[in-house]
C-alpha cells in the first residue's frame, strides 16, 4: 500500500507546485518557472516515486534547462476537434508509448500556437480511464539531440501538470519554459504515452527541460 500512496503523495506536490506557478508566473513568470524548477528537481532527488534509477539517484546534480524565454509563454486558442455524425463514432486512440500497452486518447481539439510558433498546432487529447485529463506532448526538432528522443510534455492534467487558461473562452495558456521530458527518460522501466507524428513540431522549442550530461544520451 505504501507505494501507492507514495504515488498519490507524488501527484499532491506536483499539482501545488503548478498551483503556486499559476499563481506567481502571473506578474512573474521567469521567477515562478525558477521556483517550480527547483521544486521538481526536489522531488526528483528526495521523493520515494522519483523516476532516477537507482544509480542516478547518488550522481544526480539536477535537471538541465534551457535559458528561460518569454516568447514562448501564450495564450493558444484552442479549435474544437470536428464532431462525428454519430457520438458513438468518437472512438478513443491509441498513442504510441514507450512500452505496452499503449494508452487510449480521444483528440478533442488543436491548439493553435503563437510566438516563434506561430501557423503550428498542436493537437489537444483527453485521457480516458476515471476523471480523465488533458494530454499535450510534443517532439520539436531539438528531439534526439539537444531534448529526449520521443519528446516532451507540456500539460498532463492527471498528474498535475496544469499551467491554467480560460477553457471556458477555448483558450489554453501554454509557456514552453515548462516543458518538461516523461518519466521514461530518465528509466526505460516507465511506461510513457509518447508524441504521435500529429504532435511533431518543425521548429526547434529551446526552451524548457534539456538532456542532461549525466542522463547518458
Amino acid at each position: 500500500m505504501d507505494g501507492y500512496l507514495d504515488l498519490a503523495a507524488w501527484r499532491r506536490e506536483v499539482a501545488e507546485m503548478y498551483a503556486a506557478w499559476r499563481h506567481e508566473s502571473a506578474s512573474d513568470p521567469e521567477q515562478a518557472t525558477e521556483q517550480l524548477r527547483k521544486a521538481r528537481e526536489s522531488l526528483f532527488s528526495t521523493h520515494p516515486q522519483t523516476p532516477l534509477k537507482e544509480h542516478d539517484r547518488a550522481r544526480f546534480g539536477g535537471l538541465s534547462y534551457f535559458p528561460y524565454d518569454a516568447a514562448y509563454r501564450f495564450t493558444a486558442l484552442v479549435e474544437p476537434a470536428a464532431a462525428p455524425a454519430r457520438p458513438e463514432l468518437a472512438a478513443w486512440m491509441e498513442l504510441p508509448a514507450s512500452l505496452t500497452p499503449e494508452f487510449s486518447f480521444r483528440l478533442i481539439g488543436r491548439a493553435h500556437l503563437s510566438g516563434p510558433l506561430a501557423g503550428a498546432t498542436l493537437p489537444i487529447f483527453w485521457m480516458e480511464g476515471y476523471a480523465g485529463g488533458l494530454f499535450v506532448p510534443f517532439r520539436d526538432a531539438t528531439s534526439g539531440t539537444q531534448t529526449y528522443g520521443a519528446g516532451r510534455y507540456l500539460l498532463d492534467t492527471v498528474k498535475g501538470a496544469d499551467m491554467g487558461g480560460d477553457w471556458a473562452r477555448g483558450e489554453l495558456l501554454l509557456d514552453f519554459n515548462t516543458a518538461y521530458h516523461p518519466s521514461c527518460a530518465y528509466d526505460p522501466k516507465w511506461n510513457c504515452p509518447l508524441a504521435p507524428l500529429e504532435s511533431r513540431l518543425a521548429l526547434p522549442v529551446r526552451a524548457g527541460e534539456r538532456l542532461s550530461d549525466w542522463m547518458g544520451h
